[in-house]
């Protein structure tokens, strides 16, 4: 009755899910392990946030790449502004929106003569067209302490955004520590500052970017889950599949025998 399995379609099909079997398993582990990142990340973006306050240069030297573990971290800075080379990165989205603009990023002299932080200072709308410089409010003067959130430099491998040359004056693609120090000679410590407050405060200011959201998990563990229960049913699905085509040989059979029955009566 299931010698048709042993055809050449049966065989395609059965080698067809096997395959499928352990590649949907692969694919179940690798939201899986999207999953526990996700988690990883969020429990580590809410300790740091929470964490108290550290001083910038404590933890930053020229040339320092911030590890993954103090990205997040709740820092510190105090000295003037340096307007002179402030500059642009473009083609970025406003906070909780989606026009497109830029984010801007000044450096801030320290007090203790250790260099210079970048601090992005946060996001304006684009200027009239895409080669003018935007309209930026100006910073503080004088001696400020500004409080924000530490963040590794900006690379094309990091970010996925492409770095390109030929940009108008003063604007550039990623926040960049090195790339600054080797355009304008400053000593820039590593990383760069987002910032959140600053004392005394501000008057206008650009628009200041949200801590990030590390409370949703996304979709990845109800994937992994999919993806493992879509394994499951391939074996099922096999044989649904030779149940109701030896159902369908039968009943062909029961017919033609039948038919057979009816020409010798006749």
């Amino acid at each position: 009755m299931y010698r048709f399995l042993l055809s050449r379609r049966w065989a395609v099909i059965t080698l067809v899910a096997l395959l499928l079997i352990p590649a949907m398993i692969r694919l179940g582990f690798w939201q899986l392990h999207r999953h526990e990142a996700r988690v990883a990340r969020n429990e580590l973006i809410g300790r740091n946030l929470t964490a108290a306050p550290v001083a910038f240069d404590s933890l930053s030297s020229p040339g320092w790449s911030v590890p993954t573990g103090q990205t997040w971290k709740t820092v510190t800075a105090t000295g003037s502004y340096d307007p002179a080379h402030e500059f642009v990165i473009r083609g970025r989205t406003e906070p909780g929106g989606s026009s497109i603009g830029y984010f801007v990023i000044t450096p801030l002299r320290l007090a203790d003569g250790r260099g210079e932080v970048l601090v992005n200072r946060g996001w304006v709308e684009s200027g009239t067209d895409a080669t003018s410089y935007p309209a930026v409010p100006a910073p503080p003067a004088g001696q400020v302490t500004v409080t924000g959130r530490l963040r590794a430099d900006e690379t094309t491998a990091s970010s996925g955004i492409r770095d390109r040359g030929g940009l108008p004056d003063r604007q550039f693609k990623l926040i960049n520590t090195a790339q600054q120090a080797k355009a304008t000679g400053a000593v820039l410590l590593g990383g760069y500052l987002e910032l959140v407050s600053s004392v005394p405060a501000a008057g206008a200011t650009p628009e200041l970017l949200p801590e990030p959201d590390h409370s949703d998990i996304g979709p990845h563990m109800a994937y992994a889950v999919q993806w493992w229960l879509f394994t499951a049913l391939v074996p099922v699905g096999l044989v649904v599949l030779a149940r109701r085509e030896a159902k369908e040989l039968a009943a062909e059979r029961k017919a033609g025998a039948g038919q057979d029955a009816a020409l010798v009566d006749a």
